[in-house]
């Protein structure tokens, strides 16, 4: 009569392997009892007006309607005042004097605008006071009548 093939090594893997299946399926089984219980609200969370998040829903009293064509993208235009007699102040950030070019930073809006020394009444160098006037160049607005403030 022949041995058996099933050794005691053999036998102790297929009891682990057995037991983890089983404890596989108690936690597949506690994962779906679990997820019954809770509902859609309970996990809602909101965000209030300073960024918070809360789980309290957002007063509808509170809520203002805001319409598509008054929302703006990029930088606004600017609007030349009837007071404003087109000229502009500001001090050169930056100057090239070898190339003969600049950066004029504008006092009122704080945008940079590109100057040239041919544009120049006088010379002018990096933290020189101006006053200029803006005209659209081909690559963009150029500061044009520029002198020292």
């Amino acid at each position: 009569m022949g041995r058996s093939s099933e050794t005691f090594s053999k036998k102790e893997k297929e009891k682990k392997k057995q037991k983890k299946r089983q404890e596989k399926d108690e936690k597949k089984m506690e994962r779906k009892a679990s997820a019954s219980k809770g509902n859609l609200e309970d996990m809602m969370a909101y965000v209030d007006e300073f960024g918070n998040i809360t789980t309290t829903p957002p007063d509808p009293n509170k809520k203002s309607v805001i319409k598509a064509d008054d929302i703006q993208l990029g930088v606004p235009k600017r609007v030349q005042s009837e007071d404003d007699d087109g000229i502009s102040h500001g001090t050169v950030s930056f100057f090239n004097e070898s190339k003969g070019f600049g950066f004029i930073r504008d006092a009122a809006t704080g945008e940079s605008v590109f100057v040239h020394i041919k544009e120049a009444a006088e010379p002018i160098r990096e933290g020189d006071k101006v006053q200029f006037e803006i005209e659209m160049t081909p690559r963009g607005p150029g500061a044009v009548r520029v002198k020292k403030a």
